[in-house]
């Protein structure tokens, strides 16, 4: 691939919408009521890296989110060692006032909109550093989720059409 038709690749990618990158598969979307119970939650992080939380099945709004990181506190040990100052963490599943996806969810979730562009959304995984962004409507609807392996997966497809071109001197 010469570096003029490397360069437009990179252009013409971000200037795509989310809408056309993101996963739409909402059979496939980890996602959980914020009244599910704790074992609930547990149970989908087995098989994902984060747990999207919505007000309900119905109505889809998203409300927050809880990670593999999030479920530490809830693992870590109640008393912290003399090295660390401060309050543990209340949150221990050893104090019992964890129950519920709500208890233990980050509340504000880095979103994205269907018609933002790639490169809006690149930039907010920078800042925010994080490597799954959710889709969400006007009313905080989930649609979806895009994810870095997305971008990636997106990116190498549209460069498998070129061949490479070796020596170029463009």
């Amino acid at each position: 691939m010469s570096k003029s038709t490397g360069n437009r690749l990179l252009k013409e990618f971000y200037e795509l919408k989310v809408k056309d990158v993101m996963d739409k598969r909402r059979w496939d979307l980890p996602f959980i009521e914020k009244d599910a119970n704790i074992a609930e939650v547990f149970s989908i992080l087995t098989g994902k890296y984060h747990v999207w939380v919505v007000e309900n099945k119905k109505n889809m709004k998203l409300v927050g989110v809880i990670t593999e990181h999030d479920v530490l506190s809830l693992l870590s040990s109640a008393s912290l060692p003399s090295y660390v100052f401060g309050k543990p963490d209340l949150r221990s599943l050893r104090y019992g006032v964890v129950k519920t996806a709500q208890d233990i969810m980050s509340k504000k979730p880095v979103v994205s909109s269907p018609d933002e562009k790639v490169s809006d959304v690149i930039n907010k995984m920078e800042r925010y550093r994080v490597r799954r962004i959710p889709v969400v409507n006007g009313n905080n609807k989930l649609l979806g989720e895009i994810t870095l392996h997305h971008l990636l997966c997106k990116y190498h497809k549209a460069t498998q059409y070129y061949p490479i071109v070796e020596n170029s001197k463009e």
